[in-house]
């Protein structure tokens, strides 16, 4: 036998040490210092060199236990039936080799069944029942020995406290996972930040620390399930003769069982399911991190036996690990097709969720305020499926001396404008508007949209089409198409593109609170738009306002205030602005009426019917004009109803409550006093 190197033998309690530290922080502290594949990884690497150089191997070996020693605020519970872990397979040829000593050991050369169990990301427990009632719960602990959590484990909902029917023995353990799902937590994550309070890495990390909180009213106002995954019996003549048929007994005792659970005859079958609950992953309502597979004949199981710390008859096939630890070499700022500044870490490049992962989302300053993060830090990213990998914790004890701290830039990494942040909110945003290239189709696509400059045809896919190739860069460029340069495109007929030119056309002279709303400054909709509009009568006017002017319009406050003269303080703008009246737009002016004046302020208005002169809308947009709120139902509190042709259940109420009523010749006549006709 070769003796150790010294090298090796440092290497190993070098190891131990290191793994010992972070079963710590894991099992007792709740907070990891490393990701669960670096663990692994670890832990395979001192696996192997105890297999090499077997007088290293020792009962104090982290290779030989089950996470960690318990904590002692909580008492003790030895069990009676050790809680073992289970050994993983990393690879479809792991998983194979492991099928192959499992039929060697049987002497069989027919396909073995296996049960198919989702690995929940969780916290494992037992539940001890006497008499069908709850009596103890208990963590996994070190396998031997876990920490009296009944407390707590009462106040989960799925966790049944009386046994149902009456077909179940006089003690039994019922044995499972406490996990929190995706929804649950992260609406408990929000509400801690919200709280100032520090918030989980992933949801095991958040099942873990709610089932170990000293108060079981914490624990029962977190959303934490239960889901059983095998029995645990002294007298196994209770058993029936398979581990998916003890499921079925837990299943009517009122446990909830998995619905991904399922047979497989044969390595080739495991490998489909492994396959099959991988490409569901990410659709499920809760996190697993891998498929558990055990051989389904309790007898088999028996003759199988057990290793120092795992069961022969059982794996873990692990899926690609979502998170890992790297470095932030830099943190750059991208703008957003709404103008949002948004922080993106550049990352030392790392394997993580099946993909190299370099960039990474920091969503925005308060959140790297909450992280504490910094370029040169050590950090947890996580990426699940599809979605946009992030940072979620910060190793401090890794921090070096020359990390930097972020801050936000003042202009626009693209156009160079003002970036603006509002007090109160999260998102910084650039103010260059219909100037800004991150932000030009967005800003195009709402100029045409029906309630702004209404330009009929030109929608999306055309909008996209236009800016790849290079025609169209602001919304001034829409005034310079023509019929050749739109023909031109694919799927964009002559008689289409004649069309659109003739919409473009149309859009040409808008009415002034049209025209304010098609600009897109940010919280300028519809109604401020036209308070605006009727309150100023000239957009001349309204970008010379100071913000002090724009407050006395009703609804615009100091925020939406400061929009307003951010929008048209950014030269950008103005530049195009004029370059649209160059483009042949003109905007009309309004008669300045001030809300106070306004006939109709204060009344509730409700149209009903078809109008022959005009479209409800036009309707609306003159009632609104006049002061009126137009609203979609009918009560006490209605100053009058409209009503067309084939008016319905509106007249009808309007005629019990007594509201009056105009028809549409009494509606223009109205409009007429006040100069409102067409």
């Amino acid at each position: 036998m070769t003796k150790a190197p010294d090298t090796v033998q440092a290497r190993v309690a070098k190891l131990r040490a290191e793994l010992e530290d972070h079963n710590y922080r894991y099992y007792v502290l709740d907070d990891p210092k490393i990701p669960d594949a670096e663990y692994d990884r670890l832990f395979r690497e001192l696996q192997n060199l105890e297999t090499e150089y077997p007088e290293l191997a020792s009962d104090d070996s982290p290779t030989r236990r089950v996470g960690s020693a318990t904590d002692t605020s909580f008492s003790e519970v030895v069990h009676r039936i050790p809680m073992l872990s289970l050994d993983n397979a990393f690879s479809g040829e792991e998983l194979e080799d492991f099928d192959r000593r499992i039929r060697d050991r049987l002497g069989v050369d027919d396909a073995v069944e296996y049960v198919c169990e989702p690995k929940l990301d969780g916290l494992a427990v037992s539940l001890h029942y006497l008499g069908g009632k709850l009596v103890q719960a208990a963590t996994r602990g070190d396998g031997y020995t876990g920490e009296d959590i009944t407390a707590n484990i009462r106040t989960i909902p799925s966790v049944p406290l009386t046994l149902r029917g009456k077909d179940y023995p006089g003690e039994v353990e019922v044995r499972g996972e406490v996990y929190m799902p995706r929804a649950g937590f992260e609406r408990l994550n929000a509400k801690l930040a919200e709280q100032g309070e520090k918030t989980f890495v992933n949801p095991r990390n958040a099942a873990a620390g709610s089932l170990r909180q000293k108060k079981s009213t914490v624990t029962a106002r977190r959303p934490l399930e239960f889901c059983a995954y095998s029995l645990a019996v002294t007298d196994e003549s209770i058993l029936p003769d398979t581990h998916w048929d003890s499921l079925q007994l837990v299943r009517d005792w009122g446990f909830r069982l998995n619905p991904e659970m399922r047979k497989a005859r044969g390595v080739e079958a495991c490998h489909q399911a492994y396959e099959d609950l991988m490409a569901k992953r990410d659709s499920l309502p809760y996190e697993i991190d891998g498929i558990v597979f055990k051989v389904n004949r309790l007898d088999l199981q028996q003759q199988l036996g057990f290793v120092s710390r795992a069961p022969r008859w059982a794996i873990a096939r692990k899926f690609p690990a979502q998170e890992e630890t790297t470095t932030i070499e830099d943190v750059e700022f991208q703008v957003g097709r709404t103008g949002a500044v948004t922080p993106v870490a550049r990352l030392k490049p790392v394997f993580v969720g099946g993909v190299t992962v370099s960039n990474a989302t920091l969503h925005n300053m308060d959140e790297i305020k909450r992280l504490d993060a910094r370029i040169g830090d050590t950090v947890f990213i996580r990426r699940a499926g599809d979605v946009i990998p992030k940072v979620v914790k910060v190793v401090l004890e890794e921090r070096p001396d020359d990390a930097r701290e972020v801050t936000l830039p003042e202009h626009c990494p693209v156009c160079g404008s003002d970036i603006v942040q509002i007090d109160g909110e999260a998102v910084a945003r650039c103010s260059g508007g219909l100037y800004c290239p991150a932000q030009r189709k967005e800003a195009i696509r709402h100029y045409a949209s029906r309630k702004a400059m209404d330009i009929e045809g030109l929608g999306d896919k055309l909008i996209d089409a236009l800016v790849e190739e290079g025609m169209v860069n602001t919304v001034a460029d829409i005034y310079r198409l023509t019929r050749f340069q739109l023909s031109t495109l694919e799927r964009m007929g002559d008689k289409s593109a004649a069309n659109l030119i003739a919409a473009i056309d149309r859009s040409r002279n808008p009415v002034l609170w049209r025209f304010l709303y098609a600009l897109g400054i940010r919280e300028v909709g519809e109604a401020t738009a036209k308070a605006l509009a009727s309150n100023f009568g000239t957009l001349e006017a309204i970008a010379g306002a100071s913000e002090e002017q724009l407050q006395e319009v009703p609804d615009v406050g100091p925020i939406v205030a400061g929009h307003i003269r951010s929008f048209f303080e950014q030269s950008h703008n103005r530049e195009t602005l004029e370059s649209l009246k160059d483009a042949g737009v003109h905007w009309q002016q309004e008669r300045v009426t001030r809300a106070a004046d306004l006939p109709l302020k204060g009344e509730t208005w409700v149209l009903t019917g078809t109008l022959s002169g005009m479209t409800r809308g036009q309707a609306k947009e003159k009632l609104e004009s006049l002061g009126a709120k137009v609203a979609g139902s009918v009560s006490k509190k209605t100053a009058c109803v409209v009503a067309g042709e084939a008016a319905g259940s509106k007249l009808e109420k309007a005629e019990q409550l007594g509201v009056p009523v105009l028809d549409e010749a009494g509606l223009q006549a109205l409009l007429a006093e006040h100069g409102l006709t067409d």
